[in-house]
């Protein structure tokens, strides 16, 4: 620090680039290269990039409830992360389920904040052991995708502080995340990148926290008060607030030298804890580690998550006499992998539930589709072909933004998702056109449906006709988090007929900016394609004629990345579209009452048919070893030991953000204050579809009587709760044992309960183990904001453990003789 330049400080508090710090080589200091994201390690692209390891998602991952599983995973997460040639991950995401309707929620971990705060410490300690950093995020009260930039959420201090803040302050305290990544929303009325109270007054302050912290990717709001409240690193880069803004503003006396030192003395912390002055050169190209061991864990973190919800009967698993299964429903033959947005990544790999289902059992099997539930049309990719005959798409990026002369530069890509934030060619920008070229041979005869969604103008033609206009559209979609609506239009084709697909487009902005405004004349550019050939049948009496054949009948449903994404929310709660799924599970169940529900989805869903169907598994979203995780399980080659992270209520209408959501005029209040999740069910006495914590087994569990080791607890001293376990049943299981804490009488309004501890344990059958929880200050304490402080308040306790929130086994009491406080 002391051999820097000012104007070398102030570079390293914007990034050199999007993935990478700025280095200075005179001085030895080297860049540093970050990657997304919490389900694995991507790389450089947002699209098509290096083939990585998908790991689940981090729903899928607090259903396991196995903090030893998570820092495993983290442990992998580090080596794959390495292998893209970068040092820090950007995850875990630890933001709450405050609403069913949270299009981010699948990739964080919970409603409840200890669940959350202890899953994240593990990931985050085996991510760190092994050599590379962690950004936990997004610091904080981010839990919508609605209006992400420019909410305004307001939420009282002491919910701040026991829910929103409570993930952020458990992995700080135990795991010491190298970096903190600022959220894109306001907390009450200041953006979080310049938020006073949170940045400085909490995290640096109260909690002492040294690491870096990092904007969100184009968070960054200011130039003087994000420097002075702490926020390091302006992403991506290069600069845009920072840079000359900030040399001017020292010049001009508005900020001051301090607060750009204790940055970048930040940073460059951050660069010595990845360990880059020992290894400065990055090397030039990514690698690919698939490696059997990853494949392994992926399929064990699977099956651990999987959450059997009802099994009527023991449908479950599916026996030997079973001759003929009958698959059923839009996601059989698809991978539902992963959610959409920054979560995503080219996998190694992807297991379907169909051939996982047919190779593993050895049945025969019976496939109906039963339903069409894609939000936009199905991406052309896998039906499409360029003139030399390869899957996918010819990409001619042009210099400019008037597709003159001859290509600069000319790719072939995979995918027709041709989202181009990070990934056009340096020799094009800033402005540039580009022209994407294949070619789709009809696969039957009829009106078959093209759709276009762009980030800046668009046109498409067909076999030289121009067939979509989008070049001066206004109305923006969802896809790309910058883009049209889709255009979809019909176009008819006969059986073997071949088209010339041509798209031109820029990277103008879009919808064009008004005269005199501040918005910038281009953006990032790119565009989508998607293709459908539609059959013309009832697919719904199909699948009900196929599930009568069978043995049993498996629905396979849910969401997908289209319905789920970082960039918006969902809007509804119920299965889409247009209740196709919910008809379809109907008509199989009155065809076959052994029938199998698989839900798919990393968010709750209304399931009106619950009462009708045997058994329901929640699969999530499962990553590579999808397929073959739930094969394992469906089989009964492996046994479900996942449980809820979230409440699954029976209505939209129940849950406890209902009032508040998403806000109006771009403001968002916490109206339910400390009562999210199961903390509001049981506050309302609401009766939810399935509790918190609820998870089923293929076999038994008898909790004997708990005892506690003091009657007392004071400052510093830990309780230790003792409970016997025993397997009932005749398999080998997984059961995960809760502890929740309810203060008896208070002097504030509190939750009747809050999870305060859980363990995993593994029995084999009659076997019986004695499971110690341990409790102490932080079980017990609440935000007093009078005093400003937490309080163990005086007082009688009771300790309820249970298979769920609702399934309460046993209880002990205890006291808290007198009332101590604490800040962190």
């Amino acid at each position: 620090m002391s051999k820097l330049s000012l104007e070398q400080k102030v570079s390293l508090l914007s990034g050199k680039d999007f993935w990478r710090t700025q280095d200075i080589p005179e001085h030895g200091i080297p860049s540093l290269k970050v990657t997304d994201g919490p389900n694995g390690a991507r790389g450089e692209f947002f699209t098509d990039g290096t083939p990585a390891a998908l790991f689940p998602c981090g729903i899928s991952l607090a259903a396991t409830w196995n903090t030893d599983l998570l820092h495993e995973i983290g442990g992998a997460l580090a080596e794959e992360t390495k292998a893209r040639q970068a040092q820090v991950l950007l995850a875990p995401t630890v933001c709450l389920h405050r609403s069913p309707l949270g299009g981010r929620n699948f990739e964080s971990f919970s409603e409840d904040p200890f669940l959350t705060g202890k899953m994240s410490s593990a990931y985050i300690k085996g991510l760190q052991a092994g050599g590379v950093g962690a950004t936990i995020k997004h610091f904080v009260a981010n839990e919508q995708e609605t209006w992400r930039m420019t909410v305004d959420v307001s939420v009282q201090e002491r919910a701040l502080r026991e829910l929103y803040l409570k993930p952020f302050e458990i992995a700080i305290r135990e795991a010491d995340p190298w970096a903190v990544m600022s959220s894109y929303n306001l907390v009450n009325g200041k953006h979080a990148d310049m938020n006073d109270f949170t940045l400085r007054k909490v995290l640096r302050g109260e909690w002492g926290f040294k690491g870096a912290v990092i904007s969100d990717w184009g968070g960054t709001n200011s130039t003087i008060e994000s420097i002075e409240a702490g926020c390091d690193l302006e992403m991506p880069g290069p600069a845009k607030l920072r840079g000359e803004k900030a040399l001017q503003a020292i010049k001009d006396g508005k900020l001051d030298v301090k607060y750009v030192e204790e940055g970048a003395e930040r940073i460059l912390r951050l660069v010595e804890r990845s360990g880059r002055f020992e290894l400065p050169i990055e090397e030039p190209k990514e690698k690919a580690i698939d490696t059997p061991e990853t494949r392994a864990l992926i399929r064990k973190a699977g099956v651990e998550g999987l959450t059997l919800l009802k099994n009527d009967n023991n449908v479950l698993p599916i026996k030997s006499d079973v001759q003929t299964i009958a698959l059923i429903g839009p996601n059989v033959h698809q991978a539902i992998a992963g959610g959409g947005g920054s979560a995503s990544l080219k996998p190694y790999y992807l297991t379907t539930p169909y051939d996982s289902i047919k190779e593993i059992s050895g049945r025969r099997i019976i496939f109906a589709q039963g339903a069409q539930t894609d939000k936009w049309l199905p991406l052309a990719s896998n039906i499409c072909k360029t003139e030399s005959g390869k899957p996918g798409v010819t990409l001619e990026f042009f210099k400019g933004d008037k597709l003159e002369g001859e290509p600069t530069v000319v790719q072939h890509r995979a995918r027709t998702d041709l989202f181009l934030w990070d990934s056009a060619p340096v020799e094009v920008l800033p402005a540039y056109s580009f022209r994407v070229k294949t070619s789709i041979v009809a696969q039957s005869t009829g009106f078959h449906e093209f759709g276009l969604s762009s980030v800046g103008p668009g046109k498409m033609y067909i076999d030289g006709e121009l067939f979509i206009d989008n070049w001066d559209w206004t109305d923006a979609g969802e896809a790309m988090f910058e883009s049209s609506v889709e255009v979809v239009k019909a176009y008819q084709l006969t059986e073997g007929q071949k088209v010339e697909i041509l798209i031109e487009s820029t990277n103008e902005t879009r919808p064009i900016p008004p005269p005199n405004s501040s918005k910038p004349s281009h953006g990032y550019g790119g565009c989508r394609i998607g293709y459908a050939e539609r059959p013309d049948k009832d697919l719904i009496a199909e699948a009900a004629a196929a599930a009568a054949e069978a043995d049993v009948a498996v629905v396979i449903v849910g969401l997908d990345a289209e319905w789920e994404s970082e960039g918006y929310d969902r809007q509804t709660m119920d299965l889409p579209k247009n209740g196709n799924q919910d008809r379809l599970i109907s008509a199989v169940v009155k065809a076959n009452p052994r029938t199998i529900v698989v839900n798919q989805s990393g968010t709750p869903v209304t399931m009106p048919w619950a009462d009708e169907v045997p058994a329901i598994i929640q699969a999530w979203y499962q990553g590579q070893e999808a397929g073959n995780a739930l094969a394992d399980v469906l089989v009964g080659n492996a046994n479900p030991s996942g449980k809820l992270p979230v409440t699954f209520p029976k209505r939209l209408e129940d849950n406890p953000a209902y009032h508040n959501w998403p806000g109006e005029d771009r403001h968002v209040l916490y109206g339910e204050g400390i009562y999210i999740g199961y903390r509001h069910y049981d506050r309302v006495k609401v009766e939810p579809q399935f509790a918190f914590g609820h998870g089923l087994s293929y076999t038994t569990f008898a909790y004997g009587s708990a005892k506690i080791s003091s009657s007392t607890l004071s400052d510093g001293e830990t309780l230790t709760v003792s409970i016997p376990i025993t397997n009932t049943g005749l398999l080998e299981g997984k059961e995960i044992v809760q502890a929740y804490v309810r203060d008896i009488k208070s002097r504030l309004p509190r939750p009747e309960k809050e999870l305060a501890a859980f363990a995993k344990v593994d029995l084999q059958p009659g076997e019986s183990k004695t499971m110690e929880l341990s409790l102490d200050k932080y079980s017990v304490g609440y935000w007093d904001g009078k005093e400003g402080k937490w309080v163990a308040e005086q007082g009688e306790f009771e300790v309820l453990i249970g298979a769920s929130s609702r399934d309460i086994k046993s209880s002990a009491f205890f006291d808290v003789k007198e009332t101590f406080t604490w800040i962190f």
